[in-house]
């Protein structure tokens, strides 16, 4: 009996997104423009969607050395937009391998304070219009999947959708829920679209530099640091790591999973400290 070939686990292998077709929404800045440059360096074509023109252009002019990046300028929680988006991604590429839906907005004031008009914004943004890209490009992404090469959708969420953050100061009510309720809309779309060979994960960043987080790093940063038990806020190669498993081969597997990229803050109130007096104490039952 011929002894099998053996298995090509090179990161070579494993993680080549070479010819898949890649859309970014909220690409043009922040983690999501570090996304769409890491997939271009592993071979991906990629299209960047934003509402801002001027961030557009200073994204392509950031990318100008890659030849397979493109932009599209949209409003992802209005209808029309979306229609355009997909007719132009069929037209030009006639299939969709991976959907990021990364485009988000944040609202933070107190509750007696809290306007409905904001909460209704942010949950638009964050969890409808995410849901209704998702519906509008899954034809597109069946179109580029089958059994053995599933296409993907990854959503980003947050580490405040599994936790009550505090570090902040100010409350984000409708952000913290809505990010909650994208992870639980990634579960119920990894069931509806696994037959249909697409995989559906998220991931919930920490803390990133981003224009977002500039205005909390500059009054809360060392708060920041001290919850989190690695003592730190992320670096974008950390956030593009777990973006490429779960668009590559090696991720082929992985559905409805919510990946937390955030230090272990989530599930911990920081390094804390524990006294002298604390660490001689016995922990016996009374007598």
């Amino acid at each position: 009996m011929a002894e099998a070939s053996p298995r090509d686990f090179s990161a070579s292998r494993l993680f080549d997104l070479s010819d898949r077709t890649a859309l970014v929404t909220g690409g043009s800045s922040g983690i999501g423009l570090e996304m769409a440059k890491g997939l271009l360096q592993n071979g991906a074509r990629v299209i960047i969607a934003s509402r801002s023109r001027k961030k557009i252009d200073e994204a392509l002019a950031e990318l100008s050395g890659y030849p397979e990046v493109s932009a599209f300028e949209f409003d992802i929680t209005r209808a029309e937009d979306r229609q355009r988006l997909a007719a132009e991604v069929e037209q030009r590429f006639g299939s969709l391998y991976l959907l990021i839906n990364n485009a988000g907005t944040n609202w933070g004031a107190k509750l007696e304070e809290y306007p409905d008009a904001g909460f209704a914004k942010v949950m638009d943004t964050n969890v409808n219009a995410q849901f209704a890209l998702t519906r509008d490009l899954a034809p597109l992404l069946a179109a580029a999947a089958d059994a053995g090469a599933p296409a993907r959708i990854i959503n980003i969420g947050s580490m405040d959708g599994l936790h009550v953050p505090v570090v902040q100061r100010v409350p984000t009510f409708a952000y913290s829920a809505s990010k909650a309720a994208l992870h639980h809309l990634t579960r119920a779309l990894a069931v509806e679209l696994g037959p249909r060979h697409i995989t559906v994960n998220a991931v919930a960043p920490g803390f990133f530099a981003s224009r977002m987080t500039r205005h909390v790093f500059e009054q809360y940063l060392a708060d920041i640091e001290a919850d989190c038990p690695l003592g730190r806020i992320g670096q974008p190669e950390e956030i593009v790591g777990v973006v490429t498993y779960l668009a590559s081969r090696a991720g082929s597997y992985t559905t409805g999973a919510v990946i937390p990229v955030d230090g272990g803050t989530s599930i911990s109130k920081g390094r804390g400290s524990v006294s002298e007096a604390d660490r001689k104490r016995s922990f016996r039952r009374p007598d």
